[in-house]
């Protein structure tokens, strides 16, 4: 016998561990909304994102209540294909009545088809809250799987091209409506602060410019516009200072050198026919009319 055999022998028993507490799962967070989806559909606002493929999006939701689900929303080019649409709806159909939390109706063509699954219950730090979150995930990556079709057993051998649907390239979130328009019904702590704060900054703002403007016109003389005279006759009187004398007003200038200065062709030297009370026309010279 080794000296390691003897010490294995003589060691007392170890005493059995305790069982070690079982912490609950921690799910990663939801990624960050992009500009493209929707802030809200129907009742529930959006928090994040909890997954995706070619079919649509999961999304971590909440209710004006308080009451968490997982919202799972057709993509642009899915929810234009009314097979993909059928789909959808079928799978929805099948799931159990408390699973289904709202849905928007399956006869607005416009709009891409979402479903609100769940029940979650308040997150308590509890496996169980995981759980239920876990599951809804879970019934809502079926229901994009079927919409995409990717989980259908293969029937036969596999000859020629992959299957591929036509849509997958459009993986834009699908048409929402809101109306009226969003507006949070619970603000966290960091929201209000922000809000109180851009409230504040804009009066701050609007009192400076109100200050400055006193500053400016305070001391600005007051400008008197002189009394108005109306003119009885209601006729506004132009009057023209002439820079060349009328025609016929008489004889033209002689030039410095003695000869007469040239007419213009096509002019008149003679005095201006001028026009009497009744239309007619009468000449300058009483003489000339004949």
């Amino acid at each position: 016998m080794t000296a390691i055999d003897s010490q294995t022998d003589t060691a007392a028993p170890a005493e059995p561990e305790a069982p070690a507490t079982v912490p609950a799962r921690v799910l990663p967070d939801a990624l960050p909304l992009m500009p493209e989806d929707p802030p809200r559909v129907g009742d529930f606002w959006l928090r994040g994102r909890l997954g995706a493929n070619a079919a649509g999006y999961l999304y971590a939701a909440t209710d004006e209540t308080g009451r968490d689900a997982v919202v799972a929303m057709m993509t642009e080019g899915s929810a234009d294909d009314a097979a993909a649409r059928d789909r959808f709806v079928t799978v929805v159909d099948g799931l159990p009545v408390a699973a289904v939390l709202a849905h928007n109706d399956g006869d607005d063509d416009d709009l891409a088809l979402w479903v609100a699954l769940g029940p979650i219950r308040p997150n308590d730090g509890s496996s169980a809250v995981a759980d239920e979150r876990l599951i809804a995930e879970r019934r809502g990556e079926e229901v994009l799987s079927a919409v995409l079709m990717d989980r259908v057993p293969q029937l036969g051998r596999v000859r020629g091209p992959d299957f591929r649907h036509y849509w997958e390239n459009r993986r834009r979130p699908g048409l929402f409506r809101l109306w009226p328009l969003p507006w949070p019904a619970a603000l966290r702590p960091a929201s209000w602060f922000a809000l109180v704060l851009s409230l504040l900054t804009m009066l701050v703002i609007m009192a400076l410019a109100i200050f400055i403007a006193w500053l400016l016109f305070k001391n600005s003389p007051e400008v008197d516009p002189g009394p108005v005279i109306p003119d009885p006759s209601g006729t506004v009187t132009v009057t023209v200072t002439p820079t060349t004398p009328p025609p016929g007003s008489g004889s033209p200038s002689p030039s410095p050198g003695g000869s007469p200065s040239p007419t213009p062709t096509g002019t008149t030297t003679g005095p201006i026919p001028t026009t009497g009370p009744s239309g007619s026309i009468s000449p300058g010279d009483p003489g000339d009319r004949f």
